[in-house]
């Protein structure tokens, strides 16, 4: 019997999504030189940006959910299977050193669980149920983000189903604009990336379009949540030689000051990025710039106004 691979129940097994579609132009891959053959995935490669672009309008509704959500204290889950939840495992983890986040503000949830972000685990893309129960344990006002190339894939949308039915907002980041489930969320990212150049191969294309959404969705995030100052990143936590010699950089790069001068406010702040830089551009005490910065729950320019120095 065949497995049921990314579909919901009430979708038959020979209904493809388009990127299990033979893509007419790499029909010969397994006959040319490989140059050619590395020519025509990277022709295939490069349809991503654009089409990755023109989902922008959906993806900006996406961050703005999810930024309401952590400001009111709840949180954003990420739901995938596969490679899907294999770049989702990937972003929720990276935010944590980059951005010096609380770990709950975003988790990450891959269909088979922890061993199968590392090997695959057949047919666990198959149970809605588990989705189900995963989505279900959300709470009202959390944001549920799916990750699924076809749409359509059980775990995700059990997830999503599950947890808005909690009350969590729910968007879907798939590679199927035709996809019935898009109806059933709050925002549909719907990237068409059309046909991968080996049929179904969704690590290609439509991963690539995942890893580029999630990047943009997280990093647009944490500039919203007051991370950055400017593009600089300043919610780093210093714990190494490497990290403390960063933040020092950053505290030259923003203030124009020497080096030496942003090391030693670094050490009055107790190796905190951002109150050095209030305290230096608005050259107040380290208490002062402390104060402003608990005021503004983090942000930078937002603790600069309250500091009396508006940069803007």
């Amino acid at each position: 019997m065949p497995r049921e691979t990314n579909r919901t129940a009430d979708t038959p097994l020979w209904v493809i999504a388009p990127t299990e579609e033979r893509n007419p132009d790499t029909l010969d891959i397994d006959l040319v030189g490989t140059l050619d053959m590395l020519r025509m995935i990277s022709d295939e490669d490069a349809k991503v940006p654009a089409a990755v672009h023109a989902v922008l309008p959906a993806l900006a509704v996406a961050v703005d959910l999810a930024t309401q959500s952590l400001k009111d204290g709840h949180r954003v889950h990420y739901f995938g299977a596969g490679t899907s939840g294999r770049v989702a495992v990937m972003d929720a983890a990276e935010l944590i050193p980059t951005y010096n986040i609380d770990p709950l503000w975003v988790t990450a949830h891959q269909a088979g669980g922890a061993e199968a972000v590392q090997r695959s685990v057949e047919n666990v893309e198959d149970h809605a149920a588990n989705g189900a129960a995963e989505g279900g344990a959300l709470e009202a006002g959390d944001v549920a983000v799916g990750l699924t190339a076809s749409g359509r894939t059980p775990y995700v949308t059990g997830a999503l189903a599950a947890a808005r039915a909690t009350g969590a907002r729910t968007v879907l980041i798939s590679a199927n604009p035709s996809a019935t489930f898009g109806s059933e969320v709050d925002v549909h990212v719907a990237v068409a990336t059309g046909p991968e150049a080996v049929a179904g191969s969704t690590r290609m294309k439509a991963g690539t379009a995942q890893k580029m959404l999630l990047n943009a969705f997280s990093t647009a995030l944490m500039v919203r949540m007051g991370r950055t100052y400017s593009n600089l990143m300043v919610a780093l936590d210093p714990r190494n030689a490497k990290l403390r010699g960063r933040v020092v950089r950053i505290l030259a790069e923003a203030t124009g000051l020497d080096p030496q001068v942003c090391a030693d406010a670094a050490e009055r702040a107790g190796g905190d990025c951002r109150i050095a830089m209030v305290s230096l551009l608005a050259d107040v005490p380290v208490d002062t710039a402390k104060q402003a910065l608990e005021q503004a729950a983090g942000g930078v320019r937002e603790a600069l106004a309250i500091a009396g120095l508006d940069r803007d």
